[in-house]
């Protein structure tokens, strides 16, 4: 057993049906990035705060997500421009539950997340416009396009999910996270990046934020579907999130390309070769 499934071990344990009452729908979001060697550094500090999710026996859970966009990428694009007000439109399945569903993620200009979601079929996963009731949900709720979207990135990753002893605030943490695009058909494999996002209802103490400030661990927001999407897609900008990448490499030690930029150099490479 690893040192952090250890001390995952020892921390009390909180079910699906008692995480019911704190899904924080609207709420102010923080994300931290880490690597595995500050997560397990970090977690020698969580016993007598936190509580931990477990589902069928299990304290860390996988996720499937399927992201949808425009065929120019306005979801992406809207984040790249920096405009606070943006959406997400995605389906997830959770792998060990066998549950699916299709979700609308909003970021408003106050800051704060607010995410409606409807349950669907499992066979239904990547099928967006199958059944009336995902059509009025997506008539009544999507603002960003009034395009048909297509499905544009895939991800998978096993996340950990804490709760303070108030619950008043969820933490989730995300880790061994994969790439593919469905556009490109190229991969992209960020092991060794954690991915840490304190979900609060509300600006209410945090022991978790606590924790990461005694760390020096700043907040750096950085979306899984922007990440994805920059290192599988050679057709989208991308200059805002470069200072971003070249953090994330440096965390976990092996470089990560924006793949417009390799694109281009492989290019132009071939092009010099057949002059």
């Amino acid at each position: 057993m690893n040192p952090l499934a250890h001390i995952l071990q020892l921390l009390p344990s909180i079910s699906l049906e008692e995480m019911s009452a704190v899904k924080l729908m609207n709420r102010t979001d923080t994300k931290y990035l880490l690597n595995q060697q500050a997560l397990e550094e970090l977690a020698l500090r969580w016993q007598g705060l936190f509580h931990v999710q477990e589902n069928l026996g299990l304290r860390t859970a996988r996720y499937r997500t399927l992201y949808f966009d425009t065929p120019d990428a306005i979801t992406y694009t809207i984040h790249q421009n920096q405009q606070l007000h943006r959406q997400k439109i995605r389906e997830r399945i959770y792998v060990e539950s066998n549950t699916c569903f299709l979700e609308i993620k909003n970021k408003v200009n106050t800051g704060r997340t607010k995410k409606k979601r409807i349950a669907i079929p499992m066979e239904g996963f990547g099928k967006l416009y199958d059944t009336p009731e995902k059509r009025d949900f997506l008539r009544e709720r999507v603002w960003v396009t009034h395009e048909e979207l297509h499905p544009r990135l895939q991800n998978a990753f096993q996340r950990i999910t804490l709760v303070n002893r108030q619950k008043s605030e969820r933490i989730t943490i995300d880790s061994n996270i994969q790439y593919h695009n469905l556009v490109t058909g190229q991969d992209a494999d960020t092991t060794g990046l954690v991915i840490v996002e304190v979900k609060q209802d509300g600006n209410c103490p945090s022991d978790f934020k606590r924790l990461l400030l005694d760390a020096r661990i700043q907040s750096h927001g950085l979306s899984k579907y922007c990440l994805g999407m920059l290192l599988t897609d050679d057709r989208i900008k991308y200059n805002r999130f470069k200072p971003k990448v070249r953090f994330v490499s440096q965390l976990i030690g092996r470089p990560l390309e924006i793949y417009s930029l390799t694109h281009k150099i492989q290019s132009n490479d071939n092009e010099r070769a057949v002059h």
